[in-house]
């Protein structure tokens, strides 16, 4: 099965028109052709079967014939996380947790962080990419980079942690977990957050875990955190 995506279309879709692009694509490179199913989502939990009834390399033309919307997960996971200097380090992070499973995604600007400028528009195009390789039809959000102290200072229902490598009294994360709730994480940069930035969190009410012995890159720390949650509530 191959998933294509876009975001315009809904449950009350009857016809669609891809662009040039994807036509070009479907029509010339994956040799489809008329009467063939193609399969959608809109990135909002809907999966779309698709009959080509035009197969055209500039305007390739369906109609939908059946929609149906998947299942969500029982929990929510939101991880924060400063982005790294190399970007593709950071793209690395983006591809995996989405195919692990993740709802949003926050790029944070710390004390130690070294890159201050994201291309948000690139991360965008690789979660899109990686939920269909994965196929799946929840499109994860990500945010624009926000400060630091902003974004503790936000709203949030459910549990919090910050994990960081301060020599101080921490509980590992997979001992905080428990099924179906909503999770928030902080993941700092490769510099750790800074023992201020650790206050303020717990000051707030966020715990302080460890994902492991071993002193991990944000990337992987990132990945490990995911993965814990998702293995929690399998």
């Amino acid at each position: 099965m191959q998933l294509f995506y876009n975001p315009d279309i809904s449950e009350t879709t009857s016809s669609f028109t891809f662009d040039k692009e994807e036509s070009k694509h479907i029509v010339k490179v994956l040799r489809k052709s008329v009467g063939d199913v193609l399969h959608i989502t809109n990135g909002k939990g809907w999966l779309f079967d698709a009959e080509i009834i035009h197969a055209d390399i500039k305007k390739c033309q369906v109609t939908i014939s059946n929609a149906k919307q998947q299942p969500k997960r029982n929990y929510k996971l939101h991880l924060a996380v400063a982005p790294t200097k190399m970007n593709d380090r950071f793209e690395w992070f983006l591809e995996k947790a989405t195919e692990i499973g993740i709802d949003i995604i926050t790029p944070i600007l710390c004390d130690h962080s070294e890159r201050k400028v994201i291309k948000l528009d690139r991360f965008e195009k690789i979660l899109q990419s990686a939920m269909k390789q994965s196929l799946q039809c929840y499109l994860p959000t990500i945010n624009e980079l926000t400060p630091f102290n902003t974004f503790i200072n936000q709203e949030f229902e459910g549990h919090k942690f910050i994990a960081h490598c301060e020599d101080t009294d921490r509980k590992s994360l997979k001992s905080q977990l428990k099924l179906n709730q909503n999770i928030l994480i902080l993941i700092g940069p490769e510099g750790d957050f800074s023992v201020k930035e650790i206050a303020q969190a717990l000051q707030i009410g966020f715990k302080p875990v460890t994902l492991g012995n071993t002193r991990l890159r944000t990337e992987t720390a990132a990945i490990a955190a995911c993965h814990s949650v998702a293995y929690v509530n399998e």
